[in-house]
């Protein structure tokens, strides 16, 4: 009987590319389908128009009455491009989207009906709180928690609903989303940058955070993808021989794209196109069926949101052209994993960056400043940076040869090394026309140093590339929320404590910009350990950052830890983004997410290793016996001299099918051990040391038996098709 796996395979060698129609010019689609200034300037009312505009620059409250105008105005327009639906679309703690549609459509007699959307159900709407990862926030029978419109970032429709960003909070007002504490963390580091732009710049009034992220994913042939229980439902082949040819060839990094994965992304790039997602980029990535996709630059809370809506629109269209998406940050071993780069930077409503440069020394002390406060906010809060990337698919990519080391640490190149030195050395005792001759030969030569004087380090966690810093370990199905709310906060911390500072010495009667100087001095000294500039891979970082003092988080359990520390509880509290029973919840929801993802993929594991490898390694032991014994028949009393090889094969094979058993078996005792603790901490952490230990020998036994079995009696998709078909 020919398996599964064959039709499969040859079902994907028959698909062709669809034929995507595309606009010529895709200015002519961008942001059709979003609800912006321009939607609402073209069917609102003034008043409406201004009051929205005013919720979203300057957080004001929208009237009721406002409200039910704006909401008409976003139904009718929302109509106009095909929507019957509208839903509140959110970002529970669950990693992914959630949303509940509610058609337009509501009966007003026996035969009537009118299409009904006012101000209430645009602004709130109610929602099942308990249903959703809250830990312990809510019990099962308190299920009340609401959705909140999020006027800053645009409604949109996509198919035929009209999809409302919004936040999530609980019955008693704990936010119970990825969005809310985002949005506490923007305004707590435009309110701290602001104030120290100002020293700069009197005209700033805010300091709005931008981030580009760039979306590393796989590509795999559905059909291929449904052969394998592993790959549909954690996400990753749980195990497999690697394939002869991996990416050691070098050859699939910006190769050519093949014309049906171009085929899905040009349709991609359409959709995106209508939703405002400003794709820039498409290429192929370093692993076989590894691509990438990013944007250009947002302010943060859009680009996190869309970074959310198109992780959703690449599986809806991944659908139509028969490819399964994989977010998994290390669905294969043996090739690179998947990340997703978080581009961030600052920028004011003047128009500046603040991590760039300027053409004059005053611009670059303002340079200095930001990009200063930024390390050595990363040097206080390093453990808690690691533990907003940190997740069980994430600990297989992080210092794995391929992405970031688990060891958090900055680089900024050789040049501006130089400037920081050279600032660090500078002596207490300089005269103030010293110091600014100082200022003016050091900072004035940043300009003509800044572009490309260093080589990029890959290996570097966070690292400072141009005119941002680029956050390189965050995972690719990670929800950017997070790991921006904690980078947000931190900076926010550091910067409302350098303002305190300089003001404390303004005060003493010390001039602005030596005070500036004298505090940015002592922040470089205080923040030398974290900066690094060597290979973050080898074994000599790995000791000198033990003796440097750093964390090494190497696991989720042990990483997650810090967001309950002393320490963070006081930052979360003091700079109003979290309150300490949201960080005790949020850290309960992310052990028990642990827990449950490495429980998922064991029960997978052994699944896997007893009804589909044993069974076809016994199949085709039975082969071999039946094999044996017709030599047997023919040579008689020399068979074994003939029959050798099959006799020692069916022997190995029987050790394999042993080993299998005997830790399979060990497994499930552990996890059942592991479920009778009594915390999600403990389980996380037995999960961790004793159940997941046995994945590697399973595996091991079992891709050995992949070698040795004859291929076509071989249930499972290999490495080779899954890797090699596109």
């Amino acid at each position: 009987m020919t398996p599964l796996r064959f039709n499969a395979l040859a079902e994907a060698q028959r698909k062709v590319p669809v034929v995507v129609t595309e606009s010529s010019k895709r200015s002519e689609l961008f942001a059709s389908h979003i609800f912006n200034e321009k939607a609402m300037r073209a069917v609102m009312t003034r008043e409406a128009f201004e009051a929205v505009m005013q919720a979203i620059h300057s957080g004001v409250k929208i009237e009721r009455s406002m409200a039910d105008q704006v909401a008409i105005a976003m139904r009718d327009w929302a109509m106009s491009k095909g929507a019957t639906h509208y839903t509140h679309w959110f970002q529970p703690l669950t990693g992914g989207t959630a949303e509940k549609h509610d058609a337009f459509f509501e009966p007003i007699g026996r035969d009537q009906a009118i299409e009904k959307f006012g101000g209430g159900q645009l602004v709130q709407q109610e929602s099942d709180a308990s249903s959703f990862p809250n830990g312990g926030i809510r019990n099962t029978f308190e299920a009340r928690g609401y959705t909140a419109w999020d006027p800053s970032s645009p409604p949109f429709v996509y198919g035929t609903t009209l999809c409302i960003p919004t936040i999530f909070i609980s019955y008693t007002g704990e936010a119970l989303d990825n969005k809310t504490p985002l949005l506490k963390a923007l305004t707590a580091i435009d309110q701290a940058a602001t104030a120290v732009a100002q020293y700069f710049d009197k005209n700033v009034k805010k300091v709005m955070v931008t981030l580009g992220w760039e979306q590393e994913y796989f590509l795999v042939d559905a059909s291929l993808a449904r052969t394998r229980p592993d790959l549909t439902i954690t996400g990753r082949t749980l195990l497999g021989h690697q394939a002869a040819k991996g990416q050691q060839m070098e050859d699939h990094y910006f190769g050519a794209i093949p014309s049906r994965v171009l085929s899905y992304m040009r349709e991609l790039e359409q959709e995106c196109m209508l939703l405002g997602i400003p794709i820039k980029t498409r290429h192929n990535e370093v692993a076989p069926n590894q691509y990438e996709f990013a944007p250009i630059f947002e302010e943060a809370n859009l680009a996190v949101d869309q970074n959310a809506l198109l992780m959703d629109v690449m599986k809806k269209v991944a659908e139509k052209h028969s490819f399964t998406v994989l977010f998994h940050e290390k669905p294969f071993v043996g090739v690179n994993g998947s990340g997703k780069h978080n581009n961030w930077s600052l920028a004011t409503d003047t128009g500046v960056n603040l991590l760039s440069p300027g053409k004059t020394p005053m611009k670059n002390l303002q340079f200095l400043t930001f990009f200063i406060c930024t390390i050595k906010a990363v040097c206080e809060y390093e453990p808690l940076l690691r533990a907003s990337v940190a997740s069980a698919s994430n600990d297989h990519r992080l210092g794995a040869n391929e992405a970031p080391p688990a060891i958090v640490s900055v680089f900024i190149g050789e040049q501006l090394t130089k400037v920081l030195n050279a600032l660090e050395d500078a002596s207490e005792e300089l005269s103030m026309e010293e110091k600014a001759d100082l200022k003016l030969n050091v900072v004035g030569k940043i300009p003509d140093l800044f572009l490309d004087t260093t080589d990029r380090n890959r290996t570097s966690p966070f690292a400072f590339t141009g005119n941002k810093f680029e956050f390189r370990a965050v995972g690719s199905k990670a929800n950017c929320g997070k790991p921006m709310m904690v980078l947000n906060t931190i900076v926010a911390k550091q910067l409302t404590a350098f303002k305190k500072a300089v003001d404390a010495l303004i005060e003493q009667g010390i001039k602005k910009e030596d005070a500036l100087f004298k505090v940015l001095r002592e922040y470089i000294k205080q923040s030398k350990k974290i900066r690094f500039e060597g290979d973050g891979y080898s074994r000599e970082w790995e000791e000198e950052a033990a003796r440097r003092g750093l964390s090494n988080h190497k696991t989720t359990p042990e990483a997650l830890t810090e967001n309950i520390s002393p320490k963070a509880l006081a930052l979360f509290e003091e700079m109003g983004v979290l309150s300490r029973v949201e960080v005790e919840a949020r850290y309960e929801i992310a052990l028990e997410e642990y827990v449950k993802t490495i429980q998922i993929e064991s029960r997978v594991l052994g699944d896997i290793a007893r009804n589909h490898v044993v069974p076809t390694a016994v199949r085709y032991q039975n082969t071999l016996i039946e094999n044996v014994r017709g030599l047997k028949e023919i040579f008689a009393e020399n068979y074994q001299d003939v029959a050798s090889e099959q006799i020692d094969l069916i022997q190995r094979i029987s050790r394999h099918i042993k080993e299998i058993h005997t830790n399979v078996e060990a497994m499930i005792q552990a996890r059942k051990q592991a479920n009778t603790l009594p915390t999600f901490e403990e389980k996380a952490h037995a999960y961790c040391h004793q159940v997941k230990a046995f994945f590697d020998p399973i595996r091991y036994h079992c891709d050995k038996l992949e070698l040795m079995v004859d291929d076509e009696l071989w249930t499972l998709t290999k490495y080779r098709e899954l890797l090699f078909t596109n």
